[in-house]
């Protein structure tokens, strides 16, 4: 097992990573953002009213995007398996 293959697993790990967390972290600033403007244009200033709508966002992208992920993550996690014997060798 080479430095670079190390390297190319940590960095495939770090991509899939991001990948999978990008769609629910752009929803949730997305919404974020929008409700920011609007208490901005507004001058209200109720906590609550980020979180809900973040809530809901989030899970329906998990919702959505939910078999999708799993289905990623599970070919990632097949592919590093099938990588163990040419690491013990």
């Amino acid at each position: 097992m080479s430095i670079g293959f190390v390297v190319a697993l940590l960095r495939n790990s770090v991509v899939q990573t991001l990948i999978l967390a990008s769609p629910v972290l752009l929803v949730a600033m997305t919404i974020g953002l929008i409700i920011s403007i609007f208490q901005a244009t507004t001058s209200i200033q109720d906590q609550s009213l980020t979180f809900v709508p973040k809530i809901l966002a989030i899970f329906t992208t998990l919702g959505l995007l939910g078999a999708w992920m799993a289905n990623s993550l599970i070919n990632y996690t097949i592919s590093i398996f099938e990588l163990i014997p040419s690491m013990a060798g």
